[in-house]
This record gives structure tokens, sequence and C-alpha cells, in this order.
């Protein structure tokens, strides 16, 4: 049997834990393997033997916000197991805590000896990824500390300095060193006649920079009352539909999900704050636009995300250039990382601002939250970054120079800037690749939105009416513009993007959808483009593909070239309500509701191609983050477009 791994998220911390409740270490695979904060490993190691072997899987790790497994000694049929191990772990702010308990099967007393492998290699996640890169780290040293009550590691390079410390109680009776590095925690315990024995395992992380007074929580129990309580004060207040309990199911688990995927970030004013990462276990960190489009999806329900997202991006909004960085004043940050490569310059991801759309989706949500709560101070205290942002818009970023929003591959970061930002996601229809400048069309649909909704702030709270007017232009020509260029006559559809040379690209997508949403295109179109995404090459029965089937360089497996997104399919469901194409909404959200169903109501961050006609449950795609947030949040987006029937 293939040992799965079960990803346990609290904020900022995650562990992946094999199904006997184990880390492995093991480099490579499609998700990480450890105990992870801020970007940095801090458990390589976590492996259990009873009486120098293995055990065996009696109940393997089931996914939830704990990890519990029962496990036993290696035997046979004719000689039953001397003792039984009930394992049940779970992560907190920085932490990692296992309860493990060992009961005795036999009518006399047994001795069990146990030992705990364990390592903390701090390796940066960056290093993890399938690309199998390295990276220099010069004068780096790690160095291993025994404790009464277990053992410490500890990791320098220069200035960065990270910590991991194990405890345990009852204490090990011995700690031995294996010749790798790790480290060896051993237990003898002696059981009465059915008797039990009780070990309390901790783990600290003390990640750079992280100054805070962190306690390791008591037990997994513990940890769990808090998961609760959080989840508790996300669904608090949200009528979830009773006539759809498949809707409201993944509604309810969706905001739990966003419960735990809440990380630390910092205001304008250095204000403590709580926004949405994007997803675990890849990016548990804070991307501009992944926070921005679950925020507005979790606004009618649950504003509080949505002003802590627009704090936290005003906050890292770019107020000079960089290179590196793609940095440019007015800019909105792409993502933010905290790791010990970006620390160093490494990988240019500790402020890296390589997004076309985030911007945009700023402003976007600025308008949206101000219309949608009535409360017009945060608009107020950011009218500096909304004008900064629009500057960047129509400078920078191409309105007044090129007509729309540009941008060019990165070589040291993203070759596509736009939401679909794998190297080969913006194609012509047999595969070809532009070069050069690129004006994907969802942005400039996005772009439109935030022309149109600043205009009315800028109007309503800050009473500058010649700004509006002229935002407001400066829309109607964007939009006049955008159906004569993109608009492809013989497909009547529009082009996915312009190359450098205005050349439409002319692959068929579901980029078409997110011109709905924001508004961008006539009646006559929208409706035609809407129709148009609900014929079978688009429509696989889970959702709207990424690319429409049949054309040369669609593939099911690929990542944006015919895979089935949750977050990309809950907009356009919003987009195909705005343009009154009710059933077909409705069409698309029962499809979603449906693959969630298939997984405890969770909807993964992408879904495979493959049509409902030739498999009958949804096909997962390999390297999907288990819990992301936009699609956490796209069922309140479904409850949005359609209602609960």
């Amino acid at each position: 049997m293939t040992d799965r791994q079960h990803l346990l998220v609290h904020g900022a911390t995650f562990a992946a834990v094999g199904d006997r409740g184990d880390i492995s270490g093991v480099r490579g695979g499609s998700a990480p393997d450890g105990l992870f904060v801020r970007d940095a490993r801090h458990l390589s190691r976590w492996q259990l033997t009873v009486d120098g072997a293995v055990p065996e899987v009696l109940a393997p790790v089931t996914d939830g916000d704990a990890a519990r497994c029962v496990l036993v000694p290696r035997g046979g049929r004719q000689e039953p197991p001397a003792c039984t191990l009930f394992r049940e772990q779970a992560v907190g702010d920085s932490s990692f805590v296992e309860s493990l308990r060992v009961t005795g099967n036999r009518p006399v007393a047994t001795t069990v000896r146990l030992a705990l492998t364990v390592d903390a290699d701090f390796t940066d996640q960056f290093e993890l990824r399938a690309d199998h890169r390295t990276y220099a780290k010069a004068g780096a040293v790690r160095s291993r500390e025994v404790l009464d009550d277990g053992i410490e590691f500890t990791y320098r390079r220069a200035e960065w300095h990270s910590v991991t410390t194990i405890t345990a109680d009852p204490a090990p009776d011995a700690v031995e060193e294996t010749g790798t590095g790790a480290r060896r925690l051993v237990w003898t315990l002696g059981l009465e006649p059915h008797g039990t024995a009780e070990l309390m395992l901790r783990v600290m992380a003390r990640p750079h920079g992280d100054r805070r007074a962190l306690r390791v929580p008591r037990s997994p129990a513990s940890v769990n009352e808090r998961l609760v309580a959080a989840e508790g004060r996300f669904v608090e207040g949200v009528a979830f539909p009773t006539g759809w309990p498949e809707l409201a199911a993944a509604c309810a688990r969706g905001l739990a999900d966003l419960a735990a995927l809440q990380v630390p970030a910092t205001g304008p004013d250095g204000e403590e704050l709580r926004v949405p990462a994007a997803g675990a276990p890849w990016f548990l960190t804070l991307l501009g636009r992944d926070a921005l489009l679950t925020s507005l999806f979790t606004l009618p329900y649950h504003p509080r995300p949505a002003a802590a997202t627009l704090l936290a991006l005003a906050a890292a909004q770019a107020t000079g250039a960089g290179s590196s960085s793609v940095a440019q004043p007015g800019k909105i940050v792409h993502e933010v990382r905290h790791g010990e490569l970006a620390h160093f310059g490494q990988v240019p991801f500790g402020r890296y601002y390589g997004s076309v759309d985030a911007t945009p989706l700023f402003l976007v949500l600025l308008g949206a939250y101000t219309e949608g709560t009535g409360d017009t101070a945060l608009a107020r205290r950011l009218e500096p970054h909304a004008r900064a942002a629009i500057g960047w818009m129509l400078d920078h970023g191409g309105l007044t120079s090129r007509g729309y929003l540009v941008y060019r591959a990165d070589e040291g970061g993203l070759a596509n800037q736009n939401w679909k930002d794998s190297p080969g996601a913006i194609c012509w229809a047999d595969g070809t690749r532009p070069t050069g400048a690129v004006m994907a069309a969802g942005a400039q649909g996005y772009a439109y939105d935030a022309l149109r909704r600043t205009a009315w702030v800028a109007r309503g709270v800050w009473g500058d009416e010649t700004y509006a007017a002229l935002l407001q232009q400066a829309a109607a020509d964007l939009r006049d513009r955008f159906q004569r260029d993109f608009w492809m006559r013989e497909q009547s559809f529009p082009a996915l993007a312009l190359d450098g040379t205005g050349r439409q690209v002319d692959a068929l997508a579901s980029d078409a959808g997110h011109l709905l949403w924001s508004g961008l295109l006539d009646k006559e179109y929208g409706e035609a483009v809407g129709r148009r995404l609900l014929e079978p090459d688009f429509f696989s029965g889970w959702g709207v593909r990424t690319l429409a089937s049949g054309q040369p360089a669609y593939h099911p497996l690929s990542y944006h070239r015919g895979s089935v997104w949750p977050h990309d399919n809950a907009l356009i469901t919003l987009g195909l309500a705005r343009y009154g194409l009710h059933d077909e909404a409705r069409t698309v959200a029962h499809a979603l509701v449906d693959a969630a169903g298939a997984t405890g109501h969770r909807l993964p961050e992408v879904l495979a191609g493959y049509g409902r006609d030739t498999h009958p449950e949804p096909v997962p795609y390999p390297h999907a983050c288990v819990r992301e947030s936009r699609s956490a949040a796209a069922p309140l987006a479904l409850l949005t477009a359609v209602g609960g029937a």
C-alpha cells in the first residue's frame, strides 16, 4: 500500500505525515514531507519503531484537523500483538504535538521498547520543489544539543538563526546518535497486564526573526479546541442554504478550511493582521491575487478577511522600482516569502511583484468592500494607496502607452503574470507561446472593473468628481478597444491574449468567463461567450476547462491547459449570473458542488479535465494544493451567484 500524505494546517504552520503518522524526510513527490513554518522544514524525520521494527498499520491516518492512527507491532495470526499504539497528532502555531498511548494486550506484564528517530534539516521549501534546484549555503552550520527531556536542533547561516526543540513527557531514557545527523529518542516502557502508558511529545519551531513568546499546546485535543473555536467565528452569522444541503456542506467545509488558512501579516501602521494564505502545502503565505479573490468571494458573508487583505497589501505596495522583484511604484505585491533563500536573495520572492492583475483586483476589492459594507473609513484611509495603484495601471502597467495592461516574462521569476502563470499557459491553439509583451484578456476585465469601481469611490467617498470622470472615461475607452482588438469574429469568442505586435493569441480559454464577471463585454457578446463555455469541449461535467478540448494545446492533466479550477469556475458562474444566464450558472454550480461531494465536500485547488461522461468521479490533479483558499471560498461565490437552489 502506498503511504499517503495527510496535511495538518494551522495558520503559517503545516505538517505532512504518512499513514502511520511518520515523517520520512524523503525529497521529491508532489508534496513536501515534514513540519513547516514560514517556508522552512523544522522537522524532517519523525519515525516510530516498536521493539526495533516499524509497526504495522491497523487504522491509517484519516484526513481531518488531527491525525489519528492505530498501529501494532509486526506479528502473525498465531501470535496476536503484545500491544496496540494509538497516535494522535496536531499542529498549532509554530508547534507540533503528539499523544502516543500504548496499551498492553496480554494478561501478563509486558516490556515495550519505543524509539522515535527525529531530525530537523531546516530545508527551504524552494529546495523541495520538483525542479531539483540546489542553492549554495556558505558557512551554514547545524548543531544538536541533548536536553533533559529531549533534543534541540539549531541552524545558523550568517545572521540567519532557526531552532527546533523537541521535548517529551516522560523524558526519554536515552538519546542515541544514528550516524546520519538524526537522533533517536528511546523509551523502555513496562506495561502492567492490559495496562496503558502514554507519551506526550511536543515540538516548538522558532523560525528566524520570530520573537513571539509562544507555548506548545498541551495536547492534540487542546489544538482541536482552538481550531473549532476559530471555525465557529468564521461560520457565525452565515445563512447556509436549506434547500441545497450539498452546497451548504461545501460552504461549511470551505469556511472551516479558511479558518485554518489565516496567516499573520502587517498593516500600514504595523498593526497585526490575519489574512488568507493561498494554500497548503506549497503556498502557505500571502499571495496578492489569491487573497484578493478569496476575500471577494467571502465578502457578502464574512467581510473581515477583505479589510485585513486590503491593509496587508497596502502595507506591501511597491513605492519604488526593483528589477529582480519586478517592483514598480504603486504595484500590488504578488507573493511574500519568509524563508532563508528569500532572505539572502537567492529566490526573488521575499516581496515579488510579478503579477499584472493583483493591482486592479486590489481596487476591485476596495470598491466592493466599500459598497458592500457601507464602511467608508477604509476607503478614505487607503486613498493614497488606491491612487498609486491607478497610477501604476495607467503608467507602468501600460494602459496609457499600450491601451492595455501588459507584462513581459520575468527570467528569474514567472514567465506569465496573470492567473494562469505556468510557463506554457498563454498560448495559441496549437500550443505556440507568445514572446515579448503579453496583454492577457482577463487582466483587461479586472482593469475595467477597477477603473469603474474606483471612479465610484472617488465620487462618493473622496469627493473628487474630476478624478472620477477621468477614470470613468478610461474604463469606457478600454471597453471599446477591447471588443475591437480581442474579439475573434470567426470563433465568436475573445482571444486569450494579444502578443506584443497586437496579434490575437487564439486559444479558446476559460478566461473569457472572467470578462463576464467584470462586465467588460457588451450584452450580445457576453451571452454568446457564456453559452459557448457550456458546450462539451469546454464543460467537463465537473466544471469549465481552462482550455477547450480538441485544440492541439489541450491536455487534461496540464496545470492551465485543460484542467478544471474551482475558483475559475466560481468567477465564471458569477459572470453568467451577471449576464442573466441563470440556467448556465446553475449548471456550473451543480457540477462544482457534485465534485466537492466526491471529496468530503472540499474543493481542491484544481481537478483534471477528464469528462464526467468517461469517468463517474472527478479525477484528481496530481500536484494540487489540498487546501486552497480560493477553492475553499468558491462555494460562497456559487451561493451568491445562484442562491440555494
